[in-house]
């Protein structure tokens, strides 16, 4: 359920057990339970909201990194500047920390969007891949409903497929790009144009063949964050101990369906990630305003309703995209950066008030002695918000402040007292603070 796309085009050799490779990565990581931004005036008129709480003492999942995909078949690689704008830190810079790159079904194809990964990595990013295809010697046609030609992964070659998934890892590694993780299959359950997997399939793969993967397996990706699709994965001691990442796309996904309370009783030790989305459509231009807020408010609640690990946007350069064809950010890109850019590998969610006042979102990060606070204010007055800090001393208060006007652009410190600070969110913002 993706951007009309075209399938991209895609032999067996003995490996090291997949969890002595992971050994050496690294144990898998577990998820655990002023001057105002604007002028006097506008401040004055604010709406006065009830105090935001962000007690650091709560700790919830921890984050991975935000991101998106780059598939050089089917649009282009991003040129050098691009890849630098995508993945370098600081002013004009997206900050993403994670690429989703494809598992070309032919080998030859295999070095495609290497150099982008191969930049993205020396920027500091992580690296992960899905597939579309297995090579099309392992695959068969059969008749699901009305579509006659549907594929699927022949039942005899599963052990081949995942052999080919781990020949992708390796080669990527010999190249100088370490994966984080390798998914089975994309979108499984919306396979149209690519390969079909029914939640069975993919268990007995995850069960018999996916143990052999030298990096951490990703399943299932389901469209929509079908539970059906990842359910039986969850219920399955096996099939769960070849998994490592619970990977979920949210198209047409209801927030009501954002949390997961099967993977919180039984996830321990995994991680959960957001591998692919665009929001809140793939029509409009990422230019407009305020309807760029509603990315804003998608991670927000991606991070504090459905507590994903990582957010990873469909197509990075797209006219809906967080980079536009011309190589600069978009307001949807804007709105990304506000936590890409801030909110580092490895932080840690905390508890915050999530909504102050209607329309206003807050979410809460710490990391490197700092909290990050993310607040999204879609309302079409400005607010005056107080901000209170528990668990940890507030010194110094820096933000960063997109409107219709401005992209993530630095504002005054704000003063702090009694452990807190009050700043005035314009109306149709994103604001990023950074407490130390």
């Amino acid at each position: 359920m993706t951007e009309s796309r075209n399938e991209p085009e895609s032999g067996e050799r003995r490996t090291p057990s997949r969890r002595t490779v992971l050994a050496t990565m690294g144990a898998l990581p577990i998820l655990t339970a002023a001057a105002s931004a604007s002028g006097a005036g506008e401040a004055a008129a604010a709406t006065i909201a009830a105090t935001a709480v962000i007690d650091v003492s709560v700790r919830r999942q921890t984050i991975r990194g935000f991101g998106g995909m780059t598939h050089s078949a089917w649009i282009g690689d991003l040129t050098d500047a691009q890849r630098d704008t995508a993945f370098g830190n600081g002013d004009g810079r997206l900050g993403f920390s994670l690429l989703r790159i494809p598992v070309p079904e032919d080998r030859s194809a295999w070095s495609r969007d290497l150099a982008t990964a191969k930049r993205a990595v020396a920027l500091g990013a992580t690296v992960m891949a899905s597939p579309w295809n297995p090579p099309a010697n392992m695959v068969e046609t059969f008749v699901r409903g009305s579509q006659t030609n549907a594929k699927r992964l022949r039942y005899n070659m599963y052990g081949a497929y995942a052999a080919h998934l781990n020949d992708f890892t390796v080669y990527m590694r010999q190249n100088g790009v370490n994966l984080y993780g390798i998914s089975v299959q994309n979108e499984p359950d919306y396979a149209h144009d690519w390969t079909w997997w029914t939640p069975a399939e993919m268990l007995r793969f995850l069960r018999e063949n996916a143990g052999v993967i030298s990096t951490r397996v990703i399943a299932p990706e389901s469209f929509q964050y079908l539970k059906n699709a990842s359910d039986p994965i969850l219920n399955d001691p096996v099939a769960l101990a070849n998994t490592d990442i619970i990977g979920a796309h949210l198209y047409g996904t209801s927030f009501g369906n954002f949390p997961y309370p099967l993977f919180k009783q039984k996830g321990a030790g995994k991680e959960l990630w957001m591998t692919e989305v665009y929001y809140p459509n793939s029509t409009d231009s990422a230019d407009l305003w305020p309807q760029a807020l509603d990315v804003g408010e998608h991670i927000h609640r991606a991070m504090v309703e459905a507590e994903f690990q990582a957010y990873i946007w469909w197509y990075i350069r797209r006219s809906y995209g967080p980079m536009r064809e011309d190589g600069r950010i978009s307001k949807r890109g804007a709105a990304m950066a506000h936590f890409a850019r801030f909110v580092r590998p490895g932080y840690t969610r905390v508890e915050a008030t999530a909504k102050p006042l209607s329309d206003v979102y807050v979410s809460a990060y710490r990391g490197d002695n700092s909290t990050v606070a993310v607040v999204v204010n879609k309302s079409a007055s400005a607010v005056s918000q107080r901000f209170t800090l528990a668990g940890a001393t507030a010194s110094s208060v820096a933000s960063w402040l997109t409107d219709a006007s401005r992209n993530v652009a630095s504002q005054a410190a704000t003063g702090v007292s009694s452990n807190g600070f009050t700043a005035t969110l314009p109306a149709r913002s994103v604001t990023t603070f950074v407490i130390r």
